[in-house]
């Protein structure tokens, strides 16, 4: 899978981490940025990752932030994101499962819980189920394409 990644500075250091993790287990991983801990605005990360995203060069996309929600909002802005902030597994499986969401958004403070690798191999490896989550998600993407 090709997965884009792309933190603030407050998220960098859990990004290279990640980013190890998930060449580790064989993904591609298009690094993004930002490239240090120097401060940067979240919206210039959470736009191109979800670009890339969006016009299918990746399958999907990891943000990480001070707090996750920043990197969502701006994702979500993005026609054909489905931007999930996740902090536990659970969270992770179902906005899968059901939402068949393409861009994870993460909290940096995330870096310090053991399970952030487990939040996101789930989130990598768990399908779509399709089926009436299908139909939900295109009611969004209708809405999205009347409106923009």
């Amino acid at each position: 899978m090709k997965v884009a990644i792309g933190s603030d500075h407050r998220g960098y250091k859990l990004k290279s981490r990640l980013k190890d993790l998930l060449e580790d287990r064989g993904h591609e991983v298009m690094d993004l940025g930002t490239g240090n801990e120097e401060s940067v605005d979240y919206p210039d990360f959470a736009f191109p990752v979800s670009e890339k995203v969006a016009a299918g060069e990746a399958d999907r996309g990891i943000l990480i932030c001070g707090s996750g929600i920043g990197m969502s909002i701006a994702a979500n802005k993005v026609r054909g994101i489905r931007a999930a902030l996740c902090r536990t597994v659970w969270d992770a499986e179902m906005t899968r499962k059901h939402n068949d969401s393409n861009v994870l958004a993460l909290s940096e403070k995330s870096g310090e819980d053991p399970a952030v690798d487990e939040v996101v191999l789930t989130w990598i490896n768990t399908p779509f189920e399709g089926g009436r989550h299908l139909r939900r998600i295109n009611k969004i993407a209708d809405y999205e394409a009347l409106n923009h």
